[in-house]
């Protein structure tokens, strides 16, 4: 799933949050959905569909993604998009979110200050 085996855990029980979070700004099929998380991360988030299909119809099935095949493509594709209960989620994780990355900052603090910074 992830390029960076120590990264794994970083963002493991994350990926809901991320994939809301890319579908913020607009419906996407999985190949979008995949690429945006690929350049986001600058490759670290690599999801092969058996991952994230599951995750998608686990989110349709919340009610906080709906889907629509559409043929704008030249072939019929699956889109999925945010319902108003999803972006509800995922500004309630995002809050959650900042709070616990202000506590490992705060944490980290002294050791992240004698790292070089990243390129």
């Amino acid at each position: 799933m992830l390029v960076a085996k120590d990264a794994n855990d970083l963002f493991r029980g994350n990926l809901d949050l991320m994939i809301l979070s890319v579908l913020a700004d607009g419906s996407k099929y999985g190949y979008l959905l995949q690429q945006r998380l690929s350049d986001v991360s600058r490759g670290m988030v690599s999801l092969q569909a058996g991952t994230l299909y599951p995750i998608l119809h686990k989110l349709e099935g919340e009610k906080l993604v709906r889907c629509r095949w559409e043929e704008t493509t030249g072939r019929p594709r699956k889109w999925y998009e945010l319902t108003a209960k999803g972006r509800s989620r995922l500004t309630e994780r995002a809050t959650q979110w900042r709070d616990v990355t202000s506590c490992l900052e705060e944490l980290l603090s002294p050791i992240l200050k004698t790292l070089p910074d990243p390129a």
